[in-house]
Protein backbone atom coordinates (compact mmCIF):
# COMPACT_ATOMS: atom_id res chain seq x y z
CA UNK A 1 0.00 0.00 0.00
CA UNK A 2 0.84 3.57 -0.14
CA UNK A 3 2.27 5.37 2.30
CA UNK A 4 0.65 6.59 5.70
CA UNK A 5 0.45 9.96 7.28
CA UNK A 6 -0.17 9.87 11.36
CA UNK A 7 -1.32 13.19 13.49
CA UNK A 8 -0.68 13.39 17.03
CA UNK A 9 1.72 10.24 16.10
CA UNK A 10 3.45 10.64 19.58
CA UNK A 11 0.11 9.76 21.13
CA UNK A 12 -0.14 5.89 22.51
CA UNK A 13 -2.52 5.28 19.79
CA UNK A 14 -0.50 6.61 16.87
CA UNK A 15 2.63 5.54 17.94
CA UNK A 16 1.10 2.01 18.06
CA UNK A 17 -0.38 2.91 14.13
CA UNK A 18 3.06 3.93 13.10
CA UNK A 19 4.57 0.39 14.52
CA UNK A 20 2.20 -1.21 12.91
CA UNK A 21 2.52 0.12 9.31
CA UNK A 22 6.33 -0.02 9.55
CA UNK A 23 5.93 -3.40 10.53
CA UNK A 24 4.19 -4.29 7.30
CA UNK A 25 7.01 -2.50 5.39
CA UNK A 26 4.64 0.95 4.67
CA UNK A 27 6.52 4.35 4.43
CA UNK A 28 5.18 6.30 7.86
CA UNK A 29 4.91 10.15 8.03
CA UNK A 30 5.00 10.64 11.81
CA UNK A 31 3.77 14.59 12.67
CA UNK A 32 4.00 15.65 16.12
CA UNK A 33 5.66 17.82 18.10
CA UNK A 34 7.59 15.32 19.56
CA UNK A 35 10.42 12.99 17.55
CA UNK A 36 9.62 9.46 17.78
CA UNK A 37 11.65 6.89 20.38
CA UNK A 38 12.47 4.12 18.05
CA UNK A 39 13.75 4.81 14.59
CA UNK A 40 13.17 2.53 11.10
CA UNK A 41 13.98 3.27 7.67
CA UNK A 42 10.94 3.99 6.58
CA UNK A 43 9.69 6.06 9.18
CA UNK A 44 9.71 10.04 7.73
CA UNK A 45 9.28 12.41 10.94
CA UNK A 46 7.75 16.43 10.26
CA UNK A 47 7.82 18.78 13.39
CA UNK A 48 4.33 19.92 14.04
CA UNK A 49 3.90 23.88 15.15
CA UNK A 50 3.55 24.29 18.88
CA UNK A 51 -0.30 25.45 18.64
CA UNK A 52 -2.06 27.64 21.19
CA UNK A 53 -4.72 28.55 19.57
CA UNK A 54 -4.51 32.27 19.77
CA UNK A 55 -2.61 32.79 16.28
CA UNK A 56 -4.57 32.87 12.86
CA UNK A 57 -4.50 29.70 10.71
CA UNK A 58 -2.97 31.57 7.73
CA UNK A 59 0.56 31.87 9.99
CA UNK A 60 0.77 28.44 9.28
CA UNK A 61 0.74 28.05 5.32
CA UNK A 62 4.54 27.16 5.01
CA UNK A 63 4.25 24.40 7.59
CA UNK A 64 1.13 22.90 5.47
CA UNK A 65 2.77 23.81 2.34
CA UNK A 66 6.16 21.81 3.09
CA UNK A 67 3.27 18.68 4.45
CA UNK A 68 1.69 18.63 1.27
CA UNK A 69 4.98 18.45 -0.65
CA UNK A 70 6.14 15.36 1.21
CA UNK A 71 2.40 13.69 1.24
CA UNK A 72 3.19 13.96 -2.31
CA UNK A 73 6.18 12.59 -2.62
CA UNK A 74 5.69 9.80 -0.37
CA UNK A 75 2.07 9.37 -2.43
CA UNK A 76 0.45 9.49 0.86
CA UNK A 77 -2.92 7.93 0.51
CA UNK A 78 -4.26 7.02 4.19
CA UNK A 79 -4.24 9.64 6.99
CA UNK A 80 -5.19 9.22 10.73
CA UNK A 81 -5.48 12.25 12.98
CA UNK A 82 -4.89 10.80 16.65
CA UNK A 83 -5.15 14.41 18.36
CA UNK A 84 -7.41 14.19 21.22
CA UNK A 85 -7.43 15.47 24.93
CA UNK A 86 -9.61 14.48 28.00
CA UNK A 87 -7.70 15.50 31.24
CA UNK A 88 -4.80 17.07 33.29
CA UNK A 89 -3.53 16.14 36.61
CA UNK A 90 -0.83 18.56 36.78
CA UNK A 91 -2.22 22.00 38.27
CA UNK A 92 -4.51 23.23 37.63
CA UNK A 93 -6.31 19.99 37.57
CA UNK A 94 -8.80 19.48 34.57
CA UNK A 95 -10.80 16.55 34.76
CA UNK A 96 -14.19 15.28 33.04
CA UNK A 97 -17.44 17.18 34.94
CA UNK A 98 -19.23 14.60 37.01
CA UNK A 99 -21.87 17.79 37.51
CA UNK A 100 -22.39 21.21 35.51
CA UNK A 101 -21.09 22.78 38.49
CA UNK A 102 -17.99 21.25 37.89
CA UNK A 103 -17.59 23.27 34.42
CA UNK A 104 -15.32 25.95 34.04
CA UNK A 105 -14.07 28.44 31.21
CA UNK A 106 -10.58 27.28 31.55
CA UNK A 107 -11.56 23.30 31.12
CA UNK A 108 -14.27 24.15 27.95
CA UNK A 109 -11.90 26.36 26.52
CA UNK A 110 -8.86 23.91 26.69
CA UNK A 111 -10.94 21.11 26.07
CA UNK A 112 -13.10 22.57 22.36
CA UNK A 113 -8.70 23.90 21.85
CA UNK A 114 -7.51 20.44 21.56
CA UNK A 115 -10.68 18.30 20.82
CA UNK A 116 -12.38 20.53 18.03
CA UNK A 117 -10.62 23.53 16.65
CA UNK A 118 -7.23 21.62 16.27
CA UNK A 119 -8.14 19.04 14.20
CA UNK A 120 -9.85 21.35 12.18
CA UNK A 121 -6.63 23.33 12.11
CA UNK A 122 -5.03 20.10 10.42
CA UNK A 123 -8.00 18.99 8.21
CA UNK A 124 -8.23 22.96 6.73
CA UNK A 125 -4.76 22.70 6.10
CA UNK A 126 -4.51 19.59 3.75
CA UNK A 127 -7.65 20.41 2.44
CA UNK A 128 -5.75 20.81 -1.01
CA UNK A 129 -4.24 17.46 -0.86
CA UNK A 130 -7.42 15.92 -0.03
CA UNK A 131 -9.21 17.44 -2.96
CA UNK A 132 -7.27 16.01 -5.37
CA UNK A 133 -5.25 12.85 -4.31
CA UNK A 134 -7.45 9.82 -5.77
CA UNK A 135 -8.19 7.24 -2.86
CA UNK A 136 -7.77 9.32 -0.17
CA UNK A 137 -9.06 7.91 3.28
CA UNK A 138 -8.54 10.52 6.36
CA UNK A 139 -9.98 9.12 9.85
CA UNK A 140 -9.88 11.22 12.21
CA UNK A 141 -10.01 9.87 15.91
CA UNK A 142 -13.49 11.14 17.91
CA UNK A 143 -15.81 9.42 20.63
CA UNK A 144 -18.98 7.46 20.75
CA UNK A 145 -19.73 9.85 23.79
CA UNK A 146 -19.66 12.61 21.26
CA UNK A 147 -22.77 10.74 20.17
CA UNK A 148 -26.02 13.04 21.54
CA UNK A 149 -28.61 10.10 20.78
CA UNK A 150 -26.51 7.14 22.71
CA UNK A 151 -26.21 9.71 25.78
CA UNK A 152 -28.05 8.28 28.58
CA UNK A 153 -25.36 8.51 31.63
CA UNK A 154 -24.40 12.67 31.29
CA UNK A 155 -21.93 14.66 32.69
CA UNK A 156 -18.16 14.88 30.65
CA UNK A 157 -20.04 18.39 29.74
CA UNK A 158 -16.59 19.46 27.52
CA UNK A 159 -15.69 16.65 26.48
CA UNK A 160 -18.87 15.13 24.90
CA UNK A 161 -19.59 18.56 23.33
CA UNK A 162 -16.56 18.96 21.59
CA UNK A 163 -16.61 15.17 19.85
CA UNK A 164 -20.36 16.13 19.37
CA UNK A 165 -19.15 19.44 16.98
CA UNK A 166 -16.35 17.48 15.44
CA UNK A 167 -18.37 15.01 14.47
CA UNK A 168 -20.69 17.34 12.80
CA UNK A 169 -17.41 19.11 11.24
CA UNK A 170 -16.47 16.06 9.92
CA UNK A 171 -19.56 15.32 8.60
CA UNK A 172 -20.26 18.62 6.72
CA UNK A 173 -16.35 18.62 5.25
CA UNK A 174 -17.18 14.98 3.92
CA UNK A 175 -19.69 16.61 1.90
CA UNK A 176 -17.88 19.47 0.43
CA UNK A 177 -15.40 16.98 -0.11
CA UNK A 178 -17.20 15.25 -2.17
CA UNK A 179 -18.37 17.80 -4.80
CA UNK A 180 -14.57 17.87 -5.73
CA UNK A 181 -13.19 14.12 -4.96
CA UNK A 182 -15.99 11.75 -4.89
CA UNK A 183 -12.93 8.95 -4.70
CA UNK A 184 -12.08 10.13 -0.55
CA UNK A 185 -13.44 9.02 2.13
CA UNK A 186 -13.29 11.32 5.31
CA UNK A 187 -14.83 10.02 8.66
CA UNK A 188 -14.43 9.84 12.57
CA UNK A 189 -13.66 6.76 13.97
CA UNK A 190 -14.39 5.99 17.77
CA UNK A 191 -10.85 3.50 18.71
CA UNK A 192 -12.16 2.16 21.96
CA UNK A 193 -11.14 2.31 25.29
CA UNK A 194 -7.53 1.85 25.01
CA UNK A 195 -4.41 1.65 27.72
CA UNK A 196 -3.23 5.02 27.36
CA UNK A 197 -2.22 7.84 29.91
CA UNK A 198 -5.80 9.50 28.51
CA UNK A 199 -7.96 6.75 30.05
CA UNK A 200 -5.86 5.75 32.77
CA UNK A 201 -7.60 7.98 35.51
CA UNK A 202 -11.16 6.17 34.16
CA UNK A 203 -10.05 2.54 33.87
CA UNK A 204 -11.09 1.14 37.23
CA UNK A 205 -14.50 0.37 36.95
CA UNK A 206 -14.44 -1.30 33.11
CA UNK A 207 -16.46 -4.48 32.08
CA UNK A 208 -13.77 -7.11 31.63
CA UNK A 209 -11.83 -6.99 27.80
CA UNK A 210 -12.86 -3.31 27.52
CA UNK A 211 -9.96 -2.26 27.89
CA UNK A 212 -7.26 -2.61 25.07
CA UNK A 213 -3.46 -2.03 24.34
CA UNK A 214 -2.37 -0.17 22.09
CA UNK A 215 -1.58 -2.65 19.77
CA UNK A 216 -4.49 -3.97 19.60
CA UNK A 217 -6.20 -0.90 18.78
CA UNK A 218 -4.02 -0.15 16.08
CA UNK A 219 -4.45 -3.51 14.37
CA UNK A 220 -8.41 -2.82 14.48
CA UNK A 221 -8.30 0.74 13.23
CA UNK A 222 -6.16 -0.40 10.55
CA UNK A 223 -8.73 -2.79 9.76
CA UNK A 224 -11.42 -0.25 9.69
CA UNK A 225 -9.02 1.84 7.45
CA UNK A 226 -8.83 -0.78 4.88
CA UNK A 227 -12.15 -1.82 4.44
CA UNK A 228 -13.03 1.86 4.11
CA UNK A 229 -15.06 2.90 1.11
CA UNK A 230 -15.99 6.31 -0.27
CA UNK A 231 -19.89 5.51 0.57
CA UNK A 232 -19.21 5.80 4.11
CA UNK A 233 -17.55 9.35 4.17
CA UNK A 234 -19.48 11.25 6.49
CA UNK A 235 -19.85 8.51 9.12
CA UNK A 236 -19.07 8.04 12.77
CA UNK A 237 -17.60 4.48 12.70
CA UNK A 238 -16.99 2.06 15.74
CA UNK A 239 -13.01 0.72 15.88
CA UNK A 240 -14.80 -2.77 14.26
CA UNK A 241 -16.29 -0.98 11.57
CA UNK A 242 -19.66 -0.82 12.67
CA UNK A 243 -22.04 2.58 12.11
CA UNK A 244 -22.51 4.69 15.19
CA UNK A 245 -25.38 7.14 15.58
CA UNK A 246 -24.62 10.67 15.82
Amino acid sequence: MSAVLIIGASSAIGSALAQHYLQQGVQVIWLSRYAADFTDPKLCCLQAPDFNGQEEWTLHQDFFSSVINTLQQHQVRLIFNCIGWLHQQAAPTLLPEKSLSQSSALLLRKTLLLNLELPVFYLQGLWPYLTKTTGIRYLQLSAKVGSISDNQLGGWYSYRSAKAALNQWIKTASIELKRSNKTAALVTLHPGTTDSLLSAPFQRNLPPGQLKAPSQTALYLAEVALQLAPEQSGLLLNWDGKILSF
